[in-house]
């Protein structure tokens, strides 16, 4: 049923410390801690919890970070550091003690399989790499594309790997086999973002074109919907923990809240009326119980939101 009233939103607090441009985020959203890293090759840990405390340093790389995962249960941070391949860090050891050689190019996403125990790690050059999750080593190269792998979306209970490029295409990947089940058709620019809803409906795409693309995966990825959602490229959306919401951020420097039931836009926030980011914003992620939405942009800060849903009539 759809959401009788439009929830309010709160900037809680900006986290300032990086240097430069920050363009990845990770971390798990039962828990409060969120990971960030971008252009000046800082990793910081931050706690979404209490905002007003200074992020930590956990580690630091010499080319710029697009991609980062964290691994639940083992506390270790995989790291995609452009050129250098991919790096474990240790975060109760705070050390490095992994690192997979992988082609010298930009990594620009990793997904984790618990079931298939693999990383798939999304390259600048269309290949996608497989490594074992247990001990990080190279299972496998495959060349998806002439151009850019720019985002992955797995999802569990259906075995299946999206991975989205700039060659416009969206392909979808038996997580098992990487045989290629469905290519999907119909973005005119790279696609940056995907991310399947948890129940595993429908995926979501969009990209440089500006639309949001909705694809009934219960429907062999029919085409459902396509949403001319902001003004420039969509460079990141996230699904709430709970599927009630989902998120998207853009070049044009706002992030917009949407219903998931009803794909309706619910909120904007801008820097005119949320003091939000003044520049590009790169990435959003859902952090802690408390469903908290953090964001991190060009500005070299990153932003959270806290949702709340009062009976405000639309």
């Amino acid at each position: 049923m759809p959401l009788l009233y439009r929830p309010e939103v709160q900037k809680l607090a900006t986290l300032s410390g990086h240097h430069d441009c920050v363009y990845a985020l990770a971390g798990l959203p039962d828990e409060p801690t969120v990971y960030s890293a971008g252009s000046d090759g800082f990793v910081v840990a931050w706690n979404t919890d209490e905002p007003a405390r200074d992020g930590e340093l956990v580690a630091r790389v010499e080319n710029s970070v697009y991609a980062l995962r964290y691994l639940p249960g083992r506390n270790l941070l995989l790291i995609g550091h452009n050129f250098q391949g991919l790096q474990v860090i240790d975060l109760t050891a705070k050390k490095l003690v992994h690192a997979t050689a992988l082609p010298p190019v930009a990594i620009f996403d990793i997904a984790y399989s618990e079931v298939q125990q693999r990383i798939y790690v999304a390259m600048g050059d269309g290949t996608l790499a497989v490594l074992h999750s247990h001990d990080f080593q190279l299972l496998q190269l495959l060349r998806l594309s002439e151009k850019s792998l720019r985002c992955l979306s797995l999802h569990e209970e259906r075995r299946e790997l999206a991975v989205g490029s700039s060659d416009t295409l969206i392909r979808v990947l038996d997580a098992a086999t990487l045989a290629v089940k469905y290519t999907l058709e119909g973005s005119t620019n790279s696609v940056f973002t995907a991310a399947y809803s948890p129940d595993g409906r429908w995926l979501l795409t969009a990209g440089r074109d500006a639309h949001l693309r909705i694809w009934d995966a219960a429907n062999d990825y029919r085409e459902h919907q396509s949403i001319v959602a902001h003004l420039f490229a969509i460079n990141s959306l996230a699904y709430s923990a709970d599927g009630q919401f989902f998120a998207t951020c853009s070049m044009d420097k706002s992030i917009k809240l949407w219903e998931a039931e009803s794909f309706r836009l619910l909120r904007v926030l801008d820097k005119a009326r949320h003091a939000g980011h003044g520049t590009s914003v790169n990435k959003l992620f859902w952090s802690g119980p408390r469903n908290r939405l953090v964001s991190c942009s060009d500005d070299r800060s990153l932003a959270v939101w806290e949702l709340h849903v009062a009976p405000n009539a639309l």
